[in-house]
């Protein structure tokens, strides 16, 4: 294979998406994207510094992607609307970037600065949904720790065909986000 003109790290990046999301972030490998790229595996260093290091982007990508889904998602919202939206838009995310959230998931490396920094941007996100609830810090991150427990749960046994039923499973979700909706504004005294 000759070595491609105009390869960078984005497209390199962008190839490791669509492979991730075809085949699942566990058969990712550097032979089967150089192949993708009509490259030599050798050339990919040029642009990554192995597979931990893309991994490591994959995940990064996917943290910034799902804020950025969220936020488009909650636009003009707040409180239990925007929870909703940000819960049912999560979800999405995992449906149509399945290896991207695969890699969200299983974080290279959860001590990294830079992923760190990233992931404490997501949940700087949800807290900000949750600052009209008047909830205590400790308590919001208690609920966004709950969020995030429920929500990754569902895409993960959704994505693994655990929902064989014929039941809706748009409406399992929205049930699911909406009693636990209830029960927040239960424990702040906002029932409706």
């Amino acid at each position: 294979m000759a070595t491609r003109q105009g390869l960078d790290a984005e497209t390199v990046l962008q190839a490791a998406i669509e492979l991730a999301d075809q085949q699942g972030i566990e058969q990712l490998s550097l032979a089967a994207l150089a192949t993708k790229l009509t490259i030599k595996t050798p050339s990919l260093y040029n642009h990554i510094k192995g597979l931990p290091d893309l991994r490591k982007q994959l995940s990064k990508r996917g943290l910034l992607l799902v804020k950025e889904t969220m936020i488009e998602a909650v636009i003009g919202k707040a409180e239990d609307e925007a929870l909703l939206a940000a819960g049912v838009a999560y979800v999405d995310f995992a449906r149509k970037q399945p290896g991207l959230y695969e890699a969200i998931s299983a974080l290279p490396d959860y001590e990294d600065p830079e992923l760190k920094e990233v992931g404490a941007g997501v949940v700087s996100f949800l807290l900000r949904i949750l600052a009209p609830y008047g909830l205590s810090e400790e308590d919001a991150l208690h609920v966004v720790r709950g969020f995030r427990s429920m929500v990754h749960g569902f895409a993960s046994l959704e994505h693994r065909n655990g929902f064989r039923m014929g039941l809706d499973r748009d409406e399992s979700l929205r049930r699911l986000l909406q009693t636990y909706l209830r029960g927040l504004r239960a424990d702040t005294g906002r029932e409706k």
